[in-house]
């Protein structure tokens, strides 16, 4: 995990990597846990014998479990130690590029994008998220998020 002791220690990191996050293992149990959340039991991600059969050959997570996870990447990646609170002010251009199988390992690779003043000594921040399969080629998800962070 990278630390940063305040957040205007990051404005100087536009364009650069922040931090990736630990590995996260996307179970069936985890699956199953989001559909209960949020009403979504298609059988494509909830029903292993159906999903067996279907285009994948094993269940899949739900896009928008993958797109949640965000604030667990970002717990294992970095830390501000001069910021006490964060906020989620949004989201720009989120793609789910790739199905992420049952029993998957995913982890995020955060780059600043974007760092602007705050009053009360915050600031907002425009982070990219990629989110990588381990030994896929290509990202499962990609994000932009907008984030406000005060000391």
């Amino acid at each position: 995990m990278k630390s940063y002791e305040t957040l205007a220690d990051l404005k100087p990191l536009v364009g650069q990597s922040i931090g990736t996050s630990d590995w996260l293992l996307i179970d069936q149990q985890r699956i199953n846990k989001f559909a209960d959340a949020t009403g979504d039991h298609q059988w494509i991600h909830v029903d292993p014998e159906r999903a067996a059969k279907g285009p994948f050959g094993v269940p899949i997570a739900h896009g928008f479990l993958t797109l949640s996870l965000l604030p667990a990447f970002f717990s294992t990646a970095f830390e501000i130690r001069g910021s006490t609170m964060g906020v989620n002010y949004g989201l720009n251009k989120v793609r789910f590029v790739k199905p992420v199988p049952v029993n998957s390992r995913l982890r995020a690779h955060f780059k600043l994008l974007a760092w602007d003043a705050l009053d009360n000594n915050g600031a907002q921040m425009l982070i990219e998220m990629s989110v990588e399969q381990e030994g896929a080629s290509k990202p499962v998800c990609v994000a932009e998020s907008i984030t406000r962070r005060f000391p």
